[in-house]
């Protein structure tokens, strides 16, 4: 089984895509143990020279002014984990919590937080015997952290609350035992420790990056199928015309559709028509799908900063022997990130779905109304398409911006914060959508080629047809449509293989 070390700055998002569904064994860097112990070594001093830290032996929020003795820390730690644990509504699934629990351990990894190897290296054992915590998914409100969510997985490591173990529901106590694990017991500040950071936004966010960046290619094979399935011109996406404006998303996009479109039997077959502009969704393609690019690259590079960034709060600097406050936790850059990317996914929704209404209007067209063999006594794909309307308005309610919210916590000490798990919820809700918009517009462009043969369109895009007829057979009388556009989900990684000969990024 091959195996990760972690040692607080050194994962990417492949890395942590791998670990969160792939089961790969992660350890604790060698080297890392020193700096962690060092840092633990600063805590333990303080306590002793009686410094008041906050969280330490301070009360948290707005009960930071109250002085708790030492000999009432351990309390103090576990009362932290055990009020804080409010989350309510469904669990996050087993990717998202183990990549959760991958990047807590990563932050506690840096050496930053005064916590004991012993603590990463249990939530290493966790993860690696795949003792999942049970985190609701709802109750942060994304500064201070992820406190809610966070406390739920802090309980599993002092043997309170619930897991999944081995496809089953139980108490983390008897998960703990059959998996041969000890329940620890917080010391210092480490019950704030493992609830103070931004990783359930960003371990959402970072699965929302990964998948979309599939689905931004797939777009580009979409639209470039919708186009020859509509005789739409190709010369709108010629380079000299985005030489001028040379916005890298925008370049991308028009280079894809240029050459999934390269030596197309259909584009030669009306060279000469008189068809002088085509319409906004198809002619403007690269400037719309690449600014979703570009926001999308944006949303990446603030994840893969976040993945390897310290949110704890307050912070040891051992060499300096001070200990500061400040707002790390704070999620507001995450939150506008997966703001962006709910718009830039919004977006692509929308443009898809007026592709697909084109595709079955005939005076655009010149396809069969609906798409249909038999037009009125079949509906062809009419309400697909309603479908597809229907999710692109649900997108436009969930893309209003999580991170321009924000409501006082704490008896107000908390009184700016970010909705960062709010906007990677809702991005993850539209993301779901455009999955499934895509799929119908796939769709119905696929069938709209087959009413063009015995014209073929270009190798490549031939070969996307080739792929889609192996599980979806075309169209000949209604059917039960939602089973095709289910099916065609599934082909999604085919369909990008097939596409990924040179052709396409």
């Amino acid at each position: 089984m091959p195996s990760f070390f972690i040692n607080g700055k050194n994962l990417t998002l492949d890395i942590l895509r791998d670990i969160a569904h792939k089961k790969i064994k992660v350890s604790l860097d060698k080297t890392t143990k020193k700096h962690m112990m060092e840092s633990f070594a600063c805590v333990q001093r303080w306590t002793q020279e009686g410094k008041i830290i906050y969280g330490l032996n301070t009360g948290f929020g707005r009960l930071s002014d109250v002085k708790i003795d030492n000999g009432q820390n351990k309390a103090l730690q576990l009362n932290l984990i055990r009020s804080h644990a409010c989350g309510v509504g469904p669990a996050f699934s087993e990717p998202e919590t183990r990549a959760i629990m991958l990047l807590r351990a990563q932050v506690l990894a840096s050496g930053y937080s005064g916590v004991r190897p012993l603590i990463v290296e249990t939530l290493l054992a966790l993860l690696n015997k795949n003792v999942i915590p049970v985190i609701p998914q709802k109750g942060s409100v994304g500064a201070s952290g992820d406190l809610a969510p966070l406390a739920h997985l802090a309980l599993t490591l002092v043997g309170e609350g619930e897991v999944f173990y081995r496809s089953k529901k139980i108490p983390a106590s008897k998960a703990l035992s059959l998996a041969h694990i000890s329940p620890v017991q917080l010391l210092g500040r480490e019950g704030l420790a493992l609830i103070n950071g931004t990783q359930v936004m960003t371990a959402l966010g970072a699965q929302n990056i990964l998948k979309t960046e599939q689905l931004l290619t797939l777009c580009d094979i979409a639209s470039a199928l919708s186009l020859e399935a509509c005789l739409g011109s190709r010369m709108a996406f010629h380079p000299a015309i985005h030489t001028l404006r040379p916005h890298s998303g925008q370049i991308q996009v028009a280079k894809n559709l240029w050459r999934l479109t390269q030596n197309s039997k259909i584009q030669k077959s009306h060279k000469d028509c008189n068809k002088i502009q085509d319409s906004y969704s198809f002619r403007c393609i690269p400037q719309v799908h690449g600014s979703s690019r570009d926001a999308w690259a944006f949303a990446k590079k603030c994840i893969e900063t976040e993945l390897n960034s310290v949110t704890d709060n307050p912070l040891i600097f051992v060499k300096e022997d001070f200990c500061l406050s400040g707002g790390n936790f704070h999620g507001q850059v995450l939150s506008q990130a997966m703001d962006f990317l709910s718009i830039a996914l919004a977006t692509l929704v929308n443009i898809s779905e007026r592709r697909i209404e084109k595709l079955l209007d005939p005076t655009f067209s010149g396809l069969p109304t609906f798409l249909a063999h038999k037009e009125g006594l079949e509906s062809g794909l009419m309400l697909a398409h309603v479908t597809a309307a229907a999710l692109a308005s649900q997108n436009k309610v969930l893309a209003h911006p999580a991170s321009v919210d924000t409501i006082p916590t704490s008896g107000n000490k908390e009184d700016h914060v970010s909705m960062g798990v709010h906007a990677a919820l809702k991005a993850k809700e539209i993301l779901s959508n455009a999955e499934d918009v895509l799929a119908i517009e796939l769709l119905a462009a696929s069938q709209g080629i087959e009413f063009r043969r015995p014209l073929i369109t270009s190798p490549v895009l031939e070969k996307v047809m080739a792929m889609i007829r192996k599980k979806i057979p075309p169209i000949t009388q209604d059917r039960i449509f939602s089973k095709d556009i289910q099916e065609m989900k599934t082909l999604f990684p085919d369909i990008l293989s097939q596409a990924q000969d040179k052709s396409i990024e």
